[in-house]
């Protein structure tokens, strides 16, 4: 089958290069894509905030199987109208799509199905007073979140109940993140490890199967320093997550979430991400994504034994899913970001190291924000690369991913040196 990877990111560098090796797949396409997606696929430039575009493009192009990447087109419909024209689409259709576009309806499915989650309320604009009274009424530990997408970073975790009363004027007031903070959730902040469940739904909840769990690093600096980000470094397997977490967190979240969704009549196809933190209470969720992380799709996709084509185009279909099967080896994955990320990154610096870096035993570099200036590859976002590895042990694929990242460099790169430490 033709396959159209849609997005221009790590994640989607790591969907194109797993589903080109699928023998399910003959040909994949990618728009826009980026310079690392064209050494596996054909990039074809496109407007990512046009649905009807992209539908337009899988039918012309005679698509048998488009696999979406980032949430914004799911949450503007891009499922939906790729499905009008009689094409088929991996992720979920806007109604589903919901549960990453609004934070405020995620919340209020997850309470409706009775899935663990932290005490909080949610928040409009005329909602100030009470907002900043709730703050009052919590632990000691404050957690802000705009309602509407913010691209990875409208969450805020902080200890000081003047910068969660900061957060809350600037979101409401839609300074901080426009209307995605115009509705916004507090919440208390749990403790414990964090954990990324991914799994795959076919729209049939009791025929969802999960992908091997990650656990990624959101802040910026090493020992979890600094503002929130897209992600900085994941690893998969988890160590201290077995098969009876995993089937825990089915039983308790995801499984119910997906009753719910279809009680309300929504029929759910795609990726749902579980975002989870391991309390003392055992598992609570932390939020809903409607696609494959990223980081952690660049652990979680390389270490994937089934067919990647096979897999997606099974669950679009609403069809029984192959058994999802993964590789023994452990992958770890570093990403290296721009000078000034992720408040104002700067762009256009040349990135030198490239080929060094894939000479490393096990180690893959995806690009997440780079361009062509010429002959020369440039920075071209926040999040540049994502080194990736694998290895016999999250310690070897850990050892192998510096070394890779350890060979590029520009101008201002950062990057943290404690991913998967100690694991």
């Amino acid at each position: 089958m033709r396959a159209l990877v849609l997005g221009s990111g790590g994640r989607e560098h790591a969907l194109a290069r797993a589903l080109a090796t699928s023998s399910s797949v003959d040909e994949v396409l990618c728009a826009p894509g980026n310079p690392g997606m064209a050494a596996v696929a054909e990039c074809i430039p496109i407007a990512l905030d046009d649905p009807g575009g992209v539908a337009a493009l899988a039918e012309s192009r005679d698509v048998d199987l488009v696999v979406v990447g980032p949430e914004q087109p799911l949450v503007d419909g891009v499922v939906d109208a790729v499905a009008a024209r009689g094409r088929l689409a991996f992720g979920p259709t806007a109604d589903g799509a919901r549960l990453e576009g609004s934070k405020a309806w995620m919340k209020e499915i997850l309470v409706a199905a009775g899935v663990p989650t932290a005490a909080h309320r949610a928040f409009t604009a005329e909602d100030e007073p009470a907002a900043l009274a709730y703050l009052e009424t919590l632990p000691g530990r404050y957690v802000v979140k705009t309602d509407g997408l913010a691209a990875g970073k409208g969450v805020l975790v902080t200890e000081s109940i003047a910068e969660a009363r900061d957060a809350v004027r600037a979101y409401l007031s839609g300074e901080a993140f426009g209307e995605a903070g115009r509705t916004l959730v507090v919440e208390e902040a749990l403790a414990g490890p964090e954990l990324s469940l991914l799994v795959v739904c076919n729209g049939d909840p009791e025929g969802a199967r999960p992908l091997a769990p990650a656990q990624d690093f959101k802040r910026l600096g090493d020992g979890d320093a600094g503002p929130n980000t897209g992600g900085m470094g994941a690893y998969s397997p988890v160590p201290i997550v077995d098969d009876a977490t995993v089937d825990a967190v089915m039983d308790a979240a995801v499984l119910p979430t997906l009753h719910e969704l279809a009680r309300r009549g929504i029929t759910y196809r795609g990726i749902l991400y579980a975002g989870l933190m391991l309390t003392e209470d055992g598992p609570k969720v932390l939020e809903y994504n409607v696609r494959f992380g990223d980081p952690e799709c660049e652990v979680v996709v390389p270490r994937l034994l089934t067919d990647l084509g096979e897999l997606c185009r099974a669950a679009a279909l609403g069809q029984p899913l192959p058994d999802v099967r993964f590789a023994e080896d452990a992958c770890v994955t570093v990403v290296l970001a721009s000078e000034g990320y992720p408040a104002a990154p700067r762009t256009g610096d040349v990135i030198h190291g490239l080929a060094d870096a894939e000479r490393v035993e096990g180690a893959m570099v995806f690009h997440a924000g780079t361009r062509l200036d010429g002959d020369a590859l440039v920075t071209a976002g926040g999040r540049v690369l994502a080194v990736s590895a694998l290895g016999p042990t999250v310690a070897a694929a850990r050892a192998r991913a510096y070394a890779a990242a350890e060979c590029i460099s520009w101008p201002g790169c950062q990057r943290r040196g404690d991913i998967a430490a100690g694991v």
